[in-house]
């Protein structure tokens, strides 16, 4: 199916509203992507295209045109309409896609040694949500889980933060601490053992001699206010990330960045990467 969008009519109300409607995402289960590396890593991972948004005047690249061939249907779109709904800072992306989203269960992120996953407890700025979905794809843990009224990974500046590893993640969200009861209770009957670790400017354990080669959970906090209690007294260790200079904590997702690196530095040492 081809369409036009030539004015601001209710199909680019509706568009509009993907990017920046929470709501609206879910209740229609379609979310945006911009740009040719997030498309690309989306499609090679089997997310379904539903529709793609072009402006009218370009001239298109055979990719996508291959791309356009996948989806449901097409869209042209006036050039300053599209331009606007585009996320590029200079000049308009070649075009962007619509996908279908992905439930969002804990059952889909696996627990498993030297591995960890990642719960950002209640964050508010999908960008660090999107860099640490990033880090925990790079330096090898096993998936990310947010934790209570937190921000959407489907939120366009989430899915161009993670530069397509949202794609290639496990990811879910949870309303507390206690949802995490049954899934832990899965992994010790697997005769795994999980170790939830907060992480504190005070804590307990220097990050380098906690043993990352056990199933972990990293627990990190709320970008203004750090873990809530609930989170820190369901935690097992308290680990710190020891710093010199003035500052007295690191940014949510550097945090998160250096834990994750020394998990794997410590895998490396060991051979078991």
């Amino acid at each position: 199916m081809n369409r036009k969008i030539m004015s601001r009519n209710a199909g680019f109300q509706e568009l509009e509203a993907l990017l920046t409607n929470r709501s609206k995402r879910f209740r229609r289960g379609l979310f945006v992507v911009h740009g040719v590396r997030p498309m690309r890593m989306a499609l090679d991972a089997g997310w379904e295209l539903n529709s793609v948004y072009h402006d009218v005047d370009s001239h298109l690249s055979s990719w996508a045109q291959g791309v356009m061939r996948e989806a449901h249907s097409t869209t042209a779109v006036r050039s300053d309409l599209f331009a606007e709904l585009s996320e590029k800072e200079s000049g308009s992306a070649e075009l962007f896609g619509v996908f279908v989203v992905r439930g969002l269960g804990l059952e889909q992120v696996p627990l498993k040694p030297a591995s960890p996953v990642v719960v950002f407890d209640r964050p508010t700025q999908p960008g660090n949500l999107g860099a640490i979905v990033r880090s925990v794809d790079a330096l090898g843990g096993a998936g990310v889980v947010t934790s209570g009224h937190a921000a959407d990974f489907y939120d366009p500046k989430c899915v161009r933060a993670s530069t397509g590893s949202l794609f290639t993640l496990p990811f879910a969200s949870v309303e507390g601490p206690s949802a995490l009861d049954p899934w832990l209770g899965a992994a010790q009957d697997a005769g795994l053992s999980p170790v939830l670790v907060s992480t504190d400017e005070d804590g307990d354990v220097d990050l380098w001699d906690f043993d990352f080669a056990q199933p972990s959970v990293v627990l990190i906090g709320n970008e203004t206010k750090g873990l809530s209690r609930a989170w820190r007294d369901k935690a097992d260790v308290c680990v710190r990330v020891p710093m010199t200079g003035a500052a007295s904590s690191l940014n949510a997702a550097n945090a998160a960045t250096v834990v994750l690196y020394e998990s794997r530095r410590q895998r490396l040492t060991r051979g078991s990467d």
